[in-house]
C-alpha cells in the first residue's frame, strides 16, 4: 500500500457513508425495517425500510448510553460517583433494578443496569445525575442526533417507554450505536451476559442480559434491545469477526426468536460476503506538523476515526493509497482534537472513504519574548 502526503490550505470534510450494495438480497427476515453496515467505513451492506420512522422501545438508551459515555470520557463524571436515586427515577415502570428513593449507587453499577438489563429506573438516575433533570438529559439526546445529521428521530424520554412522538428508524439507530461504539469500553458491560447488584445484601438483584446473542452468536457483544406493544421486537446489535464489526438493526419483529433470526442473519450475511482492512485506529498517530507561534514548534496529527477499507471478498486491495492532506499555515493556539486535516483513502484511483485528522495536544501560543526568540533562530538560520 502506498502513503502519499499531500499539504493543503484547505480542510477536508468527512465524506457521508455510500452503501456498497448492488441489489437487496433476500434473507428471509422478519420485521418491519433492517440495516446492516460496517463500523469503520460506515458502508451500508443491508437494508430494507431502514429510514421509516417507528417506535425504538428500549433501543432509545443507545442515545442515552452515548451520553452517559461521553460524560465519563470528558471526565464530568466518573464510574465510582455515588449517585442519589430520586422519586422520579424510583417510580419508573417497565425494565428495572427496583431502585428505592434516596437509595445512593455507583454510576458503574446504573451503568451496568442499563447496558444488561435495560433498566428504566437506572437510566432516568444517570439522567438526573449529569443534567439535572431527565428533561434536559432528553434535549441533550435530540441535540445529539441533531449533531449526528439523523433526520427520522425524535426524543421524549430517556427509556423508550410508550409516549407520543418519540420515533427513530433502523438507520438512525445504526449511526447512534457506530458513534457509541468509539467509546471502547461501553462493549465492556453491553457483553456481560450476567452479573449482580447490591452483591451480598438481601436486596441483591440478578442482571440477565436483555440480549440472549451476546451469549448465542460468537462475537456478539452488544448493544440494545427492545419491546414495547406498539413498537413489537427490536434490536440493535454489533458482532465482531476478523477485526470487522458490524452492527445490525431489526425493528417491529413478532417475536423475540424471530428478531434474535433476523439479526444473525444479517451479521451471517455481513461476515460471508465482505472483508475489511483496517489502516489506522482511532487517534492513531500519522505525521508531525509544524506549527507557528507555538510554545512547541510542532504538532502531532492523529486520525479523529479508525480509517478502513470493506469490499467484497476476493477484490483485489493491492493498489490502496493514503493521501494527508494537512493547513499547512497551522498557527498556535491550536486545541486538542481540534481538526487540520483529512486523511484519504483510494483504491485503483478512487476516493473510498476519508477521516479528519486532528491535534494530538493542545499547542498554547507563545509568549512575546518566545516569539522574539524564535523569530532570532529562524534569522540566523536564514543567514541574515
Amino acid at each position: 500500500m502506498k502513503r502519499i502526503i499531500m499539504v493543503a490550505m484547505t480542510i477536508m470534510i468527512l465524506i457521508q457513508p455510500l452503501t456498497i450494495l448492488a441489489e437487496e438480497p433476500d434473507l428471509g427476515l422478519n420485521g418491519k425495517s433492517a440495516i446492516l453496515i460496517e463500523r469503520d467505513t460506515g458502508e451500508i451492506l443491508y437494508q430494507n425500510n431502514s429510514n421509516e420512522q417507528l417506535p425504538p422501545a428500549s433501543m432509545t438508551k443507545l442515545m442515552t448510553l452515548l451520553l452517559i459515555a461521553e460524560a465519563i470520557d470528558q471526565e464530568k463524571i466518573t464510574l465510582t460517583d455515588s449517585v442519589m436515586v430520586s422519586e422520579y427515577a424510583a417510580s419508573m415502570g417497565g425494565s428495572q433494578i427496583f431502585l428505592e428513593p434516596s437509595e445512593e449507587m455507583s454510576v458503574e453499577d446504573l451503568l451496568k443496569a442499563v447496558a444488561v438489563a435495560s433498566a428504566n429506573d437506572a437510566s432516568v438516575a444517570l439522567a438526573e445525575y449529569i443534567y439535572g433533570s431527565e428533561q434536559a438529559f432528553v434535549q441533550a439526546m435530540n441535540e445529539k442526533a441533531k449533531e449526528l445529521n439523523l433526520t427520522d428521530t425524535k426524543f421524549n424520554n430517556t427509556t423508550g417507554l410508550p409516549t407520543e412522538d418519540h420515533y427513530s428508524s433502523a438507520y438512525d439507530m445504526a449511526m447512534i450505536a457506530r458513534a457509541l461504539l468509539r467509546y471502547d469500553f461501553i462493549t465492556d458491560y453491553t457483553s456481560i451476559y450476567e452479573d449482580y447488584l447490591r452483591k451480598g445484601t438481601e436486596d441483591e438483584f440478578w442482571l440477565v442480559n436483555t440480549n440472549r446473542l451476546v451469549k448465542f452468536y460468537p462475537g456478539v457483544d452488544g448493544l440494545k434491545t427492545g419491546f414495547t406493544n406498539e413498537a413489537k421486537y427490536c434490536l440493535t446489535a454489533t458482532a465482531v469477526k476478523n477485526d470487522m464489526r458490524l452492527i445490525a438493526v431489526v425493528m417491529g419483529a413478532e417475536s423475540a426468536k424471530e428478531r434474535n433470526a433476523s439479526i444473525s442473519r444479517l451479521l451471517d450475511y455481513g461476515f460471508s460476503q465482505y472483508q475489511h482492512q483496517k489502516i489506522y485506529d482511532l487517534h492513531e498517530p500519522v505525521t508531525d506538523i509544524k506549527i507557528l507561534k507555538g510554545k512547541v514548534d510542532q504538532v502531532p496529527v492523529i486520525t479523529d476515526d479508525a480509517l478502513s477499507v470493506l469490499t467484497k471478498k476476493g477484490v483485489d486491495l493491492s493498489q490502496l493509497e493514503t493521501k494527508i492532506k494537512i493547513n499547512k499555515h497551522l498557527v498556535a493556539p491550536v486545541e486538542a482534537g481540534e481538526v487540520i486535516g483529512s486523511l484519504e483513502l483510494h483504491l485503483n484511483g478512487e476516493l473510498i472513504n476519508e477521516v479528519d485528522l486532528i491535534s494530538g495536544q493542545l499547542v498554547e501560543r507563545a509568549n512575546l519574548w518566545q516569539l522574539m526568540i524564535d523569530s532570532s533562530k529562524r534569522i540566523l538560520n536564514l543567514g541574515v
